[in-house]
């Protein structure tokens, strides 16, 4: 006989696996091609119930690029603080997973990603994900060593998504991007990222 009634652990405990794997899927594959279907059958529920946690398939994405923001601190942190890495390799290995996020269960959204996400959004959500991705950028010029401030933030947040962008683009998005040569052209972005980044952390480093 199927189970009918949850606990709250269980909820929280089905919750948390739902996005988990839409993460998954999304660093793996894109937002556009994750279905609920993906995600509900793999979590072993029925579509129904899952809709009982995300009444859409864009708040289920919301809620998983915010769970995966710690983890990217985390990860920063862990470059920054590894002996065997100097500053500026721990931060070009950061960017590196970042702009590859397939490859390290990063999610990036493309642009057509963003625009879907953001239709689907209230003026409220917006603005709570504008502020959101604000500290995420700003906490992590502070994990690098840098002292932030709302210009830093901006020019950072916009070299760095331009970048995995460009790495996530396809011929559909960008037909007049030279798809052999994008790897070449996110290693350049990359350098002269780092070349800003170092320029800032000179300027007006942290205190120890």
């Amino acid at each position: 006989m199927p189970k009918v009634a949850y606990t709250e652990e269980d909820r929280q405990r089905i919750r948390s696996t739902l996005v988990s794997l839409a993460l998954k899927r999304i660093a793996e594959q894109g937002v556009q091609h994750t279905t609920v279907g993906q995600i509900y059958k793999e979590a072993g529920i029925s579509r129904t119930f899952f809709y009982s946690f995300f009444p859409t398939k864009e708040e289920l994405v919301v809620e998983a690029i915010y769970c995966q923001q710690p983890r990217i601190l985390a990860y920063a942190r862990s470059l920054m603080e590894d002996p065997s890495l100097t500053w500026r390799e721990g931060v070009e290995k950061f960017l590196y997973s970042c702009c590859y996020g397939e490859k390290n269960e990063i999610a990036i959204l493309t642009p057509q990603d963003q625009k879907t996400l953001f239709r689907g959004m209230n003026f409220e959500g917006g603005c709570t994900f504008r502020k959101k991705q604000t500290k995420l950028f700003g906490d992590l010029l502070e994990i690098f060593g840098i002292k932030s401030n709302r210009e830093r933030i901006n020019l950072f947040t916009n070299i760095s998504l331009l970048a995995m962008i460009l790495r996530s683009a396809t011929a559909e998005s960008m037909p007049l991007l030279v798809p052999e040569a994008v790897d070449q052209t996110v290693s350049f972005q990359i350098q002269a990222i780092l070349n800003e980044l170092e320029k800032m952390r000179q300027q007006e480093p942290l205190c120890p």
